[in-house]
């Protein structure tokens, strides 16, 4: 029997020139599997903002007043960056491809690698201070990393401009820790064969400089996160950074996808009794352990669970000794709460309760001035009313206020 010759592979760029001739001719969204859809959404956007392919590619440098303010405001970050972009040019050193850092308007903010300054294209974006959004410069991996909020990987005549299809560029967008998008972090070769793992280098490279801005920032306890069965202590951990009260000082991309219930609500200062149910010393408490224990069983309030390592910084050690002082004043209950002196005859725990006890005693009497209004009592102390009815350990009924 005689076999029949296997299919001719396609050729993936014709398809995609295919794509860009139907798209700026007739508007028509491109067919093509190999055209991916954030693509496709960003020629559209070039088009509406009234780029055409042909037109040259220009460069700009922002003014330098304009980059002062940039690199100040993009400090924190650019130290966050640095040791990881070592190791990042370090793997990419034998590819010819260099790695650009912007903020979150696609200005450049730190160039890194084998950058050759002969060659024009490399030397017309490898600068401090140029402009190389979307608006500015059309679709590049940098624009559409900042504008769809994704890893992506761009290689040649995908590129809108026809003066940039020598370029072949992996991005990823970095975020705060309070999770707004701070920059992008891009690897751009010229005339380079495909390499669409670098996206996944370039997405790995950015999650460690989010993770090393989160780690500078103050903290007096973080929190390692990851599912039961996942080895923690490595850089897939969810991070989260509280301060001596237990409020959520901020935490890095995997965190925001373990606790949705926080990253729901970014712009809210967040208890970390409000994502996780058991009561927040016991962190607090295994964080000063100093002898060796297993991960912490992690209890969601969403009826997942969760495994966790407490950590507390060194500088911390101190104000961790302060918070479990038994004294009413180390509640955070206690410094927000605005409200009148307790009356007369009022049962007020003594000097020497332990503190989750204070905290329930000024719980009870915050709703008691509050005439039982739980969510008046939960506005003045500054809490959600749910974590109100935990604390008290109050079923919330249909008609509780």
């Amino acid at each position: 029997m005689q076999l029949s010759a296997p299919p001719l592979p396609v050729d993936r760029h014709a398809l995609i020139a295919q794509a860009r001739r139907a798209l700026l001719a007739q508007g028509a969204s491109p067919v093509h599997t190999d055209v991916q859809p954030w693509i496709t959404r960003s020629w559209q956007r070039c088009l509406a903002s009234g780029l055409a392919p042909t037109q040259r590619a220009t460069f700009d440098m922002v003014s330098a007043p304009a980059l002062r303010r940039t690199q100040d405001a993009n400090r924190p970050l650019l130290n966050a960056a640095r040791p990881v972009l070592a190791q990042l040019t370090h793997a990419i050193a034998a590819m010819r491809y260099f790695a650009i850092l912007t903020d979150a308007r696609g200005i450049v903010v730190d160039v890194q690698g084998a950058l050759d300054r002969q060659d024009r294209r490399a030397s017309a974006i490898g600068r401090i201070g140029i402009d190389l959004s979307e608006a500015a410069v059309g679709t590049t991996a940098i624009g559409a990393a900042l504008a769809e909020l994704q890893p992506v990987w761009l290689h040649r005549g995908e590129h809108f401009l026809d003066d940039n299809s020598s370029y072949s560029c992996a991005g990823a967008p970095l975020f705060s820790p309070q999770g707004d998008c701070i920059g992008m972090l891009d690897l751009t070769g010229i005339d380079v064969p495909e390499r669409p793992e670098l996206r996944h280098l370039v997405a790995r490279s950015a999650r460690a400089m989010e993770d090393a801005l989160l780690l500078q920032q103050p903290h007096a306890l973080l929190l390692r996160l990851n599912w039961p069965g996942c080895a923690l202590g490595g850089e897939g951990d969810g991070l989260l950074a509280l301060d001596a009260d237990g409020v959520v000082l901020g935490g890095n991309t995997a965190a925001r996808q373990l606790l949705p219930l926080w990253a729901s609500s970014p712009a809210a200062p967040t208890h970390c009794s409000d994502l996780i149910a058991l009561p927040w010393m016991q962190l607090f408490d295994a964080a000063r352990s100093r002898s060796a224990h297993p991960p912490l069983d992690l209890p969601l309030w969403s009826g997942l669970r969760l495994q966790g390592l407490a950590r507390q910084p060194a500088h911390a050690a101190g104000r961790l000794a302060d918070l479990h002082a038994p004294t009413v004043a180390g509640s955070r209950e206690a410094l927000r709460h605005p409200g009148p002196p307790m009356e007369a005859g009022a049962s007020a725990p003594p000097p020497t309760a332990p503190l989750r006890q204070a905290e329930t005693a000024l719980i009870r009497q915050a709703v008691q001035d509050a005439r039982g209004n739980v969510a008046e009592a939960a506005r003045a102390l500054g809490i959600s009313r749910a974590t109100v009815y935990r604390k008290l350990g109050t079923p919330k009924g249909p008609g509780r206020s």
